[in-house]
């Protein structure tokens, strides 16, 4: 039976936010179930910046490896950079247990890079999935919860570290 009333297109019905009910006053999970199956991969960036009279407390090496090189920090507590990985991979891992309407994700790769640039510690988290939505939240947690481990490890020293903004820098697969 034919009708002469329009159908609604696509942007007719979107939503501006995906999370939203159409009044606006419901929240609920994004329904991924139509999407495919992809490979997405998301990098986020955290910086921690150091007053001097921390530099000057830990012991700082860097190394090379295969052309690249590689910087730690060691406290009494430990290697404060790897323990800072340690952190970040353990936090990606349990986005969806924090942030209350992300999926949980099977994740494929978490890797996190620390490098002590001058008084920053630059902190890269890069996540991996095969999977019907995207990475981004928890490569930005994974370098946030770093940023954080390496606050919460020199604090003893000065309250005057900060931690710079936490950035999206890149990511691809999906749509």
């Amino acid at each position: 039976q034919a009708t002469n009333e329009a159908t609604p297109t696509s942007s007719d019905t979107e939503q501006p936010f995906s999370h939203l009910n159409h009044q606006g006053d419901g929240v609920s999970m994004v329904d991924v179930g139509h999407k495919a199956v992809t490979r997405r991969i998301a990098t986020a960036r955290s910086s921690v910046i150091f007053p001097p009279e921390v530099l000057s407390a830990f012991q700082l090496l860097t190394s090379q490896d295969k052309g690249r090189r590689s910087s730690e920090m060691i406290g009494p507590k430990g290697p404060i950079f790897e323990t800072a990985k340690i952190a970040g991979i353990m936090a990606a891992k349990k986005t969806s247990d924090l942030i209350p309407l992300c999926h949980p994700l099977p994740l494929d790769r978490v890797n996190i890079d620390i490098q002590l640039i001058d008084n920053r510690a630059i902190i890269e988290c890069e996540c991996r999935v095969t999977h019907k939505t995207g990475v981004e939240m928890e490569a930005l947690m994974g370098a946030s919860v770093a940023a954080l481990t390496i606050y919460d490890m020199v604090k003893a020293v000065s309250h005057r570290v900060e931690i710079g903004s936490t950035v999206l820098v890149g990511k691809s697969g999906g749509k």
